[in-house]
């Protein structure tokens, strides 16, 4: 039952909801320091995106990975989803295949406010 986030304690469970959330925090903020750097570009887009790939894993700890992806794909949030995991793949794409800074920073910028929008959609009346 690894799926099943209610064989974890719960202080299991919001300690490592804890961890991986603040993980993402320093990820998105290590990135943005690296920005500034030679080359910094890449290491901003990996390290936010990483940063907000482990924010979104976060919550897999306090619902369980299961539940978390069927309430990421119900159709109130539908959208939401696909838009956020979209610019996380795309800022990967502009900065590792397709060599656009321009671009990646772009896409870093919709990422956050499509994270933003994913976030309030689990907010009644929020969006």
């Amino acid at each position: 039952k690894v799926l099943d986030a209610s064989t974890l304690s719960f202080g299991t469970r919001v300690r490592w909801f804890a961890i991986c959330f603040i993980a993402g925090i320093v990820c998105s903020i290590l990135g943005t320091a690296l920005l500034w750097l030679p080359k910094g570009i890449k290491l901003f887009a990996l390290f936010y995106t990483l940063g907000n790939i482990a924010a979104l894993a976060s919550t897999c700890f306090l619902m369980g990975p299961l539940k978390q992806l069927k309430a990421m794909f119900e159709p109130k949030r539908l959208i939401a989803t696909i838009v956020m995991l979209l610019f996380l793949v795309l800022t990967l794409c502009a900065v590792f295949w397709w060599n656009k800074k321009g671009l990646a920073v772009l896409f870093c910028i919709l990422q956050f406010l499509a994270m933003t929008w994913y976030s309030l959609s689990y907010i009644p009346f929020a969006r």
